[in-house]
């Protein structure tokens, strides 16, 4: 990570670098996400247990959510409160 930290000082100034470097972080996202989808549609555990695996998911994902905005507004109401 030092080692990408001294390269991004060193060639962040070039656009073009910038450019190129952001083309090559897609692509290595999508090669990642593609290995992981093989990964978890070879697994016959996971595959057998999808719907359970999917609720729970649903369930972490809505929570999260909600605990979110709560926060956000208790936030909002403490801190941004109009006078």
């Amino acid at each position: 990570m030092f080692c990408g930290v001294l390269f991004g000082i060193g060639f962040g100034k070039y656009p073009l670098t910038l450019k190129i470097n952001d083309k090559l972080l897609n692509i290595a996202i999508y090669i990642l996400l593609l290995l992981l989808g093989i990964a978890v549609g070879s697994n016959e555990k996971i595959i057998k247990n999808i719907y359970t695996i999917g609720f729970q998911a649903l369930v972490i994902t809505v929570g999260a959510i909600f605990g979110s905005v709560a926060v956000c507004w208790v936030i909002y109401k403490v801190y941004f409160k109009i006078k």
